[in-house]
């Protein structure tokens, strides 16, 4: 059986190279205004009501931090590609947001804390998604909460994290998971999908 890392390897991108190009796809620029209205819908639910710290790794081009920094949260986005970083940083130019070059598995936050730590499409890439939720875990205050986005891709060889999976390594860092099945709704993607996308938000 291919395990999580080899997966990972076997789909590996040149990120500084995408990144002209990364918000092109209707979820990643989000510039098509159902599929941006969707998506801080989906936000406005996963995210507290009051103004929060929300580290958002792997945040790429910046699209889902712009949403949280809309509804006031201060944000700090990661992400390992520095041509990402770029194109975040211009695009919530102004906004109360920090991104910063590096691993989201370890992101250089020092001993700083917060409320919300998202991530979307990121975990099923890295070789121990056991150990990076851990340290994320490590990286909330009290009452905190980790919003993870993820999916299994492809039918033929597909890449991902199974849902039950990602619930099984959540259930003993959390208080409370909920599992928030996305596949469904076609406004998410900007079309309609047949493969598995979900999210979990998980509550310490």
């Amino acid at each position: 059986m291919t395990n999580q890392s080899d997966r990972a390897a076997a789909v590996s991108v040149d990120w500084d190279a995408e990144a002209a190009a990364f918000d092109d796809e209707p979820d990643h620029g989000l510039s098509d205004p159902g599929v941006r209205a969707a998506w801080a819908d989906r936000l406005g639910a996963w995210l507290p009501e009051r103004a929060a710290d929300v580290l958002d790794l792997g945040c790429g081009t910046g699209s889902l931090s712009l949403l949280a920094a809309e509804r006031g949260h201060r944000v700090t986005g990661v992400d390992l590609s520095p041509p990402m970083v770029e194109l975040a940083r211009a695009k919530l130019a102004g906004r109360n947001a920090v991104f910063l070059v590096g691993d989201a598995a370890a992101p250089p936050v020092g001993e700083r804390r917060y409320d919300v730590v998202l991530v979307r499409h990121v975990l099923w890439t890295l070789p121990d998604p056991g150990r990076a939720l851990r340290h994320w875990r490590g990286l909330l205050r009290p009452e905190g909460r980790l919003v993870l986005v993820e999916g299994v891709w492809g039918t033929m060889t597909p890449v991902g994290i199974p849902a039950d999976r990602l619930v099984g390594l959540l259930e003993p860092l959390a208080g409370q998971v909920r599992l928030e099945r996305l596949s469904e709704d076609a406004r998410l993607w900007g079309r309609q999908v047949d493969d598995e996308r979900y999210a979990v938000v998980a509550t310490v």
